[in-house]
């Protein structure tokens, strides 16, 4: 199940529902209840701000709620940073948002990268699931950081 919700107009034409989905089943391994939320920098600045005590607008926040025998999360994207980023990285924003889809929903379902080994295994899934979905390997020629 998901529930799509995009804030302003800027990601609506990157983002139809049956491509949000594609990009999100590619990246589950059970049955999910999911919502992704586009918003703008003002309420990702408040939401990193109090859920995560970081004071910026961050590009992608996941808020997984139940990881089995369904995943249920909220994934939020800031429109104005994922395009931004996508401009500095020379990729388009439709791979960058769903590189950052893939992202949050394997952090919904428990993978982190808070430690350089669980880092290089997350980060090795998204290449895969990312490339298998038809866009370039999104850590091709970096480093963990």
């Amino acid at each position: 199940m998901l529930a799509l919700q995009i804030a302003g107009r800027s990601a609506r034409h990157v983002l139809p529902r049956h491509r949000v989905a594609r990009w999100l089943r590619a990246a589950l391994t059970a049955p999910a209840e999911l919502t992704v939320r586009v918003v703008d920098e003002e309420e990702a600045r408040a939401l990193n701000r109090d859920f995560r005590g970081k004071d910026y607008a961050t590009n992608v926040l996941t808020f997984d709620y139940e990881r089995a025998p369904v995943v249920v999360a909220d994934i939020v994207l800031c429109a104005p940073v994922v395009e931004q980023e996508a401009r500095e990285q020379g990729v388009a924003i439709e791979a960058h948002y769903a590189h950052l889809l893939v992202h949050g929903v394997l952090h919904a379902q428990g993978f982190d990268h808070e430690a350089e080994a669980d880092a290089l295994a997350m980060e090795a899934r998204e290449s895969r699931i990312v490339v298998g979905l038809g866009f370039a390997d999104p850590y091709a020629g970096s480093t963990v950081t």
